[in-house]
């Protein structure tokens, strides 16, 4: 009897300890760390699994009580920053702790998209918006341009650092070899029509003497 009832009770305890959790603020720190610990790093890993299994924009942000960051984004952009390993499962997760342009992208996208839904724009404003943003690449497009021509004759060479030097030079001499190679290709049959035009020169010459 003693050992039925013990088996019942550890069943109990079991069932209990499997039981749902009140939802409520925990008081002990300790507790509150730990538990806060656990429940980032899942919502972590399924943040990643969701972006991954379902090939979507996935970001989320997450602040402790002590105001550390800890974010995730799958656009992010591979940009040196700090990392951490946080142990799930036996498998190691990389979280950046530093802002990454991955999470403002997907802010900017949302935003964007808030906006277009409260005020979507006409066909005019999506075409102005277009040609205005084609400008735009177009003035760049030219401005470097400009900026690589001036770099090549020698202007405008205060903003390159050493390696941009380094390559223009090299850039430079591929191409005077070029130049070279063009110049002694197209003097050659120059010379040739040249010493032509001697030699007919020369027998009629001689003939006329005779």
């Amino acid at each position: 009897m003693d050992e039925s009832g013990s088996s019942h009770d550890a069943e109990s305890s079991k069932k209990i300890g499997r039981g749902k959790i009140e939802i409520k603020r925990i008081e002990n720190t300790t507790n509150r760390q730990v538990t806060f610990c656990k429940r980032r790093n899942g919502l972590l890993k399924k943040a990643y699994e969701l972006s991954v299994l379902c090939d979507a924009e996935v970001a989320l942000v997450i602040f402790s009580t002590r105001g550390r960051l800890y974010e995730y984004a799958s656009n992010r952009y591979a940009f040196p920053t700090v990392f951490v390993n946080l142990k799930m499962n036996q498998k190691s997760y990389i979280v950046n702790f530093e802002p990454r342009l991955g999470v403002k992208g997907t802010i900017e996208r949302y935003k964007k998209a808030c906006s277009d839904a409260v005020n979507p724009p006409t066909v005019t404003e999506a075409n102005t918006q277009y040609y205005q943003q084609e400008a735009s690449k177009l003035r760049r497009h030219i401005r470097d341009i400009q900026n690589s021509n001036r770099h090549i004759v020698g202007e405008s060479l205060g903003s390159l650092n050493f390696k941009e030097l380094k390559n223009l030079e090299g850039r430079l001499e591929k191409g005077i070899s070029r130049v070279r190679s063009k110049k002694v290709r197209t003097d050659k049959p120059i010379r040739l029509c040249l010493y032509s035009l001697y030699i007919v020169s020369s027998l009629l010459y001689e003939s006329f003497s005779e």
